[in-house]
């Protein structure tokens, strides 16, 4: 099958010194939103950061649109990567700060004008294209990174937690932004936030202490938690007993009845429990829970 629209991660260990950061990593990601799902400090950014040459992987084989991670300057002239410390020239404008950007990348001079005016244009930033950096707002700056991440039209855009701290207003326009992005190119979006996977993408890898855990589809995840989920009416002094049993995603605290919402591979036979379909966040903790993490945040 044609590789020039695809990455394709093979048997991809890397270490920081002595310590493993990333397990055996075997990835294949198609054109369109690919969400990397898993909590902080589960190797996401490390294998966003191989991905995009910053750092190297001791073994393994990685393909990007056909062409060998190790070739770097070939990989970076096809990749466009939005960190999560993201910053840019604080005193330029916004426009400045993207013609300069062009300058350095040895852009011709006529497509950097018209690739900014573009890209301010596709950011939704036209009327804020003369203020300074620094007095933009962290949604306005967001976007501003991914005009940057695109000023080359890169084949492949890799986001890492790029709408944490965002008001919900801006992560949605963000996240639309994302969608429009990914009709033309690969978008890797790697995330601890379930709601932006569960709004953007339908192929999603679940990533914990540098191993992947589960890959495939949203609706595959969701099914292999069916059954698993169910909503518990309880009294309040119950509540510290459940959460110390069970996984809870979800409360609703009312005057006389608390209602839990609960992960178990058995019917909790103790209390009044109801069987209910997953969400996405449901299936997500069960996958951890099922691949051993520990996942109890009750009572200890």
């Amino acid at each position: 099958m044609d590789n020039d629209n695809k990455i394709v991660i093979e048997h991809v260990n890397k270490f920081y010194s002595k310590k493993q950061a990333l397990f055996d990593i075997n990835l294949t990601i198609n054109q369109g939103m690919f969400g990397l799902l898993g909590r902080n400090g589960a190797g996401k950014t490390t294998l966003m950061k191989t991905l995009a040459t910053l750092h190297c992987k001791r073994d393994g084989k990685i393909t990007i649109c056909g062409i060998p991670v190790e070739n770097a300057k070939e990989i970076r002239s096809i990749i466009g990567y939005l960190p999560q410390e993201f910053s840019m020239y604080p005193s330029m404008t916004v426009r400045e700060s993207l013609e300069y950007l062009g300058v350095l990348s040895e852009m011709p001079k006529e497509a950097i004008k018209q690739r900014t005016q573009m890209l301010i244009k596709r950011v939704n930033l036209t009327e804020h294209q003369d203020k300074k950096v620094k007095a933009l707002s962290g949604g306005m700056k967001r976007r501003l990174g991914i005009a940057q991440a695109l000023l080359h039209d890169p084949k492949v855009l890799i986001v890492d937690e790029p709408t944490a701290g965002l008001d919900p207003e801006e992560r949605i326009r963000f996240r639309n932004l994302l969608c429009e992005v990914a009709e033309e190119r690969i978008v890797i979006l790697s995330t601890h936030i379930v709601g932006d996977i569960e709004a953007t993408c339908e192929d999603i890898a679940i990533m914990n202490e540098g191993k992947i855990l589960y890959n495939g589809t949203v609706s595959d995840l969701m099914k292999s938690a069916q059954g698993k989920v169910y909503t518990l009416a309880i009294n309040k002094n119950q509540l510290a007993e459940v959460k110390k049993n069970y996984i809870v995603t979800g409360m609703l605290v009312a005057s006389d009845v608390t209602s839990v919402r609960v992960i178990s591979d058995k019917v909790p036979e103790k209390y009044e429990a109801q069987s209910v379909s997953p969400n996405v966040e449901d299936s997500y903790m069960y996958c951890l829970y099922a691949n051993g993490c520990d996942v109890l945040g009750g009572e200890q």
